[in-house]
């Protein structure tokens, strides 16, 4: 059963913070909650739906409910990395859309900057009692590594270049360079990012995206309170969601989740890729991007390093203006995970609230995916498509 339109994102919020050492987790929850809810027209007492992920502090969901005075008929804590936001507001969709609540609040917030967390390059802290850690604890994998040995193997498959790949850091610079909040501003060649030291080949410093404070909050309602709010309405047209995993080691590091919560996203918004005119893709490094363009079909498989050069992925100038407020590369990657400001942004592009120099005329058809975990093990991939009222 489809449930295009049957719910709408009415409140948004991006903390203006990228560094808090003053502020608790918590703190930053509610922050984040206050923002989106007082940008909607709507206050804590209309929640009666909350999502949160792993980056919620003590119990979660529980301890940030009462912290912040909600009461609920329904809560979602489904943790799957930085693309649990995006699987947030298909989850809170699914549930306004079957009248279980009518207010969802979903919020994001962390410290990793504060808290000197190396994200890419320290070795990975491993809950003893996953699966998993026998298996690849023993090799010392980081998060930097698993993503270049996907860029590695792409490279290989198709003859992918790092000048390709440095396109898709230079657009999402030149969009920065508008974003008073952006913790990246200056304009980059892609001769500074393939000149910028190698992390791990075949990946530079400019490939990876930043570390940041901060977080981010999304308001969800039903249709009749949406269209009796102050602000423009923003409809949930479509969504999907996956898991995709090593497979017993039958895995192919070429491709990403998108390419299964694409389709049932696009089926069920009614759209085609033509439509789409302003997408979110994750980007927590170069190659994050590229491959989830292909698997969501933007163009063919292997098509990725021609289809980012040349600036078509900026606003203005290219085919598929993504990240417009700089993304992870350059903007916020708040608490290591960016999906939320995904939507946060899409949102404002189908709004028409964009910085003006980077506001894609006319967007009524928006898209945003989060990736969370890593391209190079397991990761969760979610998709949705959100448009104006009369999209």
């Amino acid at each position: 059963m489809s449930i295009r339109g049957k719910a709408c994102i009415a409140g948004i919020y991006e903390h203006p913070t990228r560094k808090a050492p003053d502020k608790s987790l918590a703190q930053l929850h509610a922050e984040v909650a206050a923002g989106a809810l007082a940008d909607a027209g709507l206050s804590f007492s209309d929640v009666d739906g909350f999502y949160c992920a792993g980056d919620a502090p003590g119990l979660g969901g529980m301890s940030m409910a009462e912290y912040m005075g909600l009461n609920l008929r329904h809560i979602d804590t489904t943790e799957t990395g930085g693309s649990s936001y995006v699987i947030h507001v298909n989850h809170a969709a699914q549930m306004i859309a079957a009248g279980k609540i009518d207010v969802a609040l979903i919020t994001l917030a962390g410290r990793p900057r504060s808290e000197g967390m190396a994200t890419g390059t320290a070795p990975r802290i491993y809950d003893q009692n996953a699966p998993d850690v026998g298996f690849e604890a023993p090799y010392g994998p980081t998060v930097v590594n698993m993503y270049a040995m996907a860029a590695m193997r792409h490279m290989h498959e198709f003859g992918t270049t790092s000048e390709q790949l440095a396109w898709i850091k230079v657009a999402a610079s030149t969009h920065a360079q508008y974003n008073e909040h952006a913790m990246l501003r200056d304009v980059v060649t892609v001769e500074d990012v393939v000149n910028s030291p190698m992390i791990s080949d075949p990946l530079h410093r400019l490939d990876c995206c930043v570390i940041s404070d901060g977080g981010g909050a999304i308001v969800m309602v039903k249709p009749e309170i949406a269209k009796s709010l102050k602000r423009p309405v923003v409809k949930y047209l479509g969504g999907g969601e996956t898991i995709k995993h090593l497979n017993s080691g039958n895995v192919d590091l070429t491709y990403t989740g998108a390419r299964h919560s694409g389709p049932p996203a696009f089926e069920e918004s009614g759209v085609k890729h033509g439509d789409i005119k302003y997408a979110s893709i994750y980007d927590s490094f170069t190659i994050t991007v590229l491959e989830t363009i292909e698997d969501l079909g933007f163009c063919e498989k292997g098509q990725g390093g021609k289809f980012v050069s040349d600036g078509n992925l900026i606003s203005g100038v290219g085919k598929l203006p993504f990240n417009t407020d700089g993304g992870g590369l350059c903007n916020n990657h708040p608490a290591n995970r960016g999906g939320m400001t995904k939507v946060l942004e899409a949102v404002r592009q189908v709004r028409g609230e964009a910085h003006p120099k980077v506001q894609v005329p006319n967007c009524d058809i928006a898209l945003a995916h989060g990736t969370g975990g890593s391209i190079g093990t397991r990761m969760g991939s979610a998709t949705i498509i959100i448009g104006q009222e009369d999209a």
